[in-house]
């Protein structure tokens, strides 16, 4: 049961996507789901820590990013619909304010039509598989320049950078040691900065 994650077993374009995600709210549902290759996927809510840790990134992110006005922070309620046809909730998700300026204008109550260039997820049990396979497969076709991988039962980051059109094999920063980005020029941080207190 660790590992259960619901999934469809017929596929979906985008528009049909958003038309059911639409008439799943209106109907009061408030699972997540994702199209990711056609298919669509619901995730199920994370347990503790999670959430504190997935707060604590987010206010780091959102405060560098503000205060130097890099673009756009985006939380895990966030949906972006990629050129590859996939539509992705990360948990956290930067957009520069060149990408920004690049894109479709938002409208209000559908999802982004534009490539973050940094993506942020937080490993659980019930999606880990997904994330360091599948999804990282979607955002390096996409052209996500940097994607961090926090594993906190590891104590352990890892940062995949996009080098021409694929990721490189990856950065492991262990507890203790100052991650950093290459997008978001000066951010670091260690993994004591996001777990709970206490």
């Amino acid at each position: 049961m660790q590992g259960l994650v619901f999934e469809s077993t017929t596929t979906l374009t985008q528009e049909e996507f958003a038309e059911f995600v639409g008439e799943r709210e209106f109907q009061g549902d408030i699972n997540h789901y994702e199209l990711l290759n056609g298919r669509v996927v619901m995730n199920p809510p994370a347990g503790y820590p999670h959430g504190e840790v997935g707060s604590n990134l987010q206010r780091l992110l959102g405060n560098f990013v503000h205060d130097r006005k890099f673009g756009k922070v985006f939380d895990s309620s966030q949906g972006f619909e990629l050129p590859s046809g996939d539509t992705v909730e990360p948990d956290h998700a930067f957009v520069s304010n060149e990408r920004w300026a690049a894109a479709p204008p938002p409208e209000e109550g559908k999802f982004l039509r534009v490539v973050p260039g940094l993506v942020v997820e937080t490993l659980s049990p019930k999606t880990a598989s997904q994330d360091r396979g599948e999804k990282k497969a979607i955002y390096e076709r996409n052209g996500v320049r940097e994607y961090f991988l926090v594993d906190y039962r590891a104590r352990a980051i890892t940062v995949f950078r996009l080098v021409g059109d694929r990721f490189d094999r990856g950065t492991v920063y262990a507890d203790g040691e100052r991650c950093s980005s290459e997008v978001l020029e000066g951010l670091t941080f260690t993994m004591g900065d996001l777990l709970p207190i206490g």
